[in-house]
């Protein structure tokens, strides 16, 4: 008769009894487990929501651990690719990089068909001038993809008041356009008669109907409700920061804190879209 197998360790040291079998402790059906949450690459144009904020929009950029959505209203918000971070058609998703690399937005911030590599063309001998240098900075970060491809210069004047003699100077002709964007160009103004007095067919002058190109940021872009009035008289700038409770003292800061809300045209009154587009127009079209 066949002595006992003892499953204990023995006690001489001798070699170990067979170890018990081990069982998994996960007795959850197959069918309640949670699936894996799929992987989609943050194409541009994939509608997809934010589940935490229910911000809604298309992926217009995705970068190094952030992607860029655009609501309806042109509203940009960024937020981090985290795992099942948002939904794709109601189902949970997680955004990853495409596999090509960063996506590039397949138009510039003007709204034109955007040329992936295009190098900067040689400077035009037209200009477009602007009267200061918040113009030139807000046309520059919307209009200027589309400038360098064109080739189109861009410079500020510091006020208008020797347009006249400023055009002279320049000598506008067939292959050299000039095209002046003007400050409150109401019927009436100052700004109206001294540009009334530009009469050069190579030199167009027009411009939009604010008092300064702040104005031309559409309110809703910043968060507040309107541009306030400021009584005729008072540094307008000034007024402004004022009415708003932003600092007065500094408003070259105040406008760089503006300027970075302004993403795309779709943040600019189409008063001033219209102006930029027709200088741009003016200047390229051929002799």
């Amino acid at each position: 008769m066949r002595p006992p197998v003892s499953r204990h360790r023995p006690s001489d040291g001798g070699p170990p009894g067979p170890r018990p079998r081990a069982y998994s402790a996960d007795l959850t059906p197959p069918w309640k487990k949670p699936k894996p949450v799929p992987e989609v690459p943050a194409d541009p144009g994939l509608v997809v929501e934010e589940p935490g904020t229910g911000f809604c929009g298309a992926v217009i950029r995705c970068e190094a651990g952030t992607v860029t959505l655009e609501d309806r209203f042109g509203k940009h918000r960024v937020f981090p690719l985290e795992p099942g971070g948002f939904l794709l058609e109601g189902r949970t998703v997680t955004l990853v990089r495409p596999a090509s690399g960063p996506s590039r937005p397949s138009r510039t911030a003007s709204g034109s068909v955007a040329v992936p590599g295009a190098r900067a063309r040689v400077a035009r001998a037209g200009r477009i001038y602007v009267e200061g240098r918040h113009d030139a900075e807000l046309v520059e970060k919307v209009w200027g993809d589309d400038l360098r491809v064109e080739g189109v210069v861009v410079e500020y004047l510091e006020g208008v008041d020797d347009l006249p003699s400023i055009v002279a100077d320049f000598a506008p002709g067939p292959d050299a356009r000039l095209g002046i964007l003007v400050d409150h160009l109401v019927p009436g103004t100052k700004e109206w008669r001294i540009a009334r007095s530009v009469t050069s067919e190579h030199a167009l002058v027009v411009g939009h109907p604010y008092i300064d190109v702040w104005e031309a940021v559409k309110p809703a872009s910043l968060g507040i409700e309107a541009w306030p009035r400021v009584p005729h008289g008072q540094d307008w700038k000034t007024g402004v920061c004022r009415a708003l409770g932003w600092p007065s003292e500094n408003t070259g800061a105040v406008w760089q804190a503006i300027l970075k809300q302004v993403g795309s045209y779709k943040d600019l009154e189409p008063e001033l879209l219209g102006r930029v587009e027709e200088l741009i127009d003016f200047v390229t079209a051929p002799a």
